[in-house]
């Protein structure tokens, strides 16, 4: 089954780290550029990070020098990661994992993180 599913959030403190991590099950994954995507309470979901199927990332400004992005492609999965270091209150968001050029596979469950202040 094509599905994407988030894990590894939680609560942590200030200047703390989390380790995200997405399962996406499916060779379609394989050669898609993935991205992680937060949405705060009554926004829109935006990008954090993209990692090219290729391997080459990019960040919002944001979180430039603290989250790195990663994948590891395998032969009907991808598992991509986000290390996320110095976390700040702002960063407290429901963060999602997404291949944007398959809009048609749904959103996953997302995995909350908060980070207290």
């Amino acid at each position: 089954q094509v599905q994407l599913v988030e894990s590894g959030g939680g609560l942590v403190h200030a200047g703390g780290s989390l380790r995200l991590s997405c399962a996406a099950s499916g060779s379609i994954f394989t050669g898609e550029d993935i991205g992680w995507y937060r949405q705060f309470p009554g926004k829109r979901r935006e990008m954090v990070a993209l990692i090219t199927s290729g391997g080459r990332t990019n960040y919002v400004d944001s979180v430039k020098g603290r989250f790195t992005i990663s994948r590891d492609n395998a032969e009907n999965r991808v598992t991509m990661y986000l290390q996320m270091n110095s976390l700040k209150a702002e960063d407290t968001a429901v963060y999602y994992c997404k291949a944007p050029g398959i809009p048609t596979i749904p959103w996953g469950p997302g995995t909350q993180v908060t980070v207290s202040s």
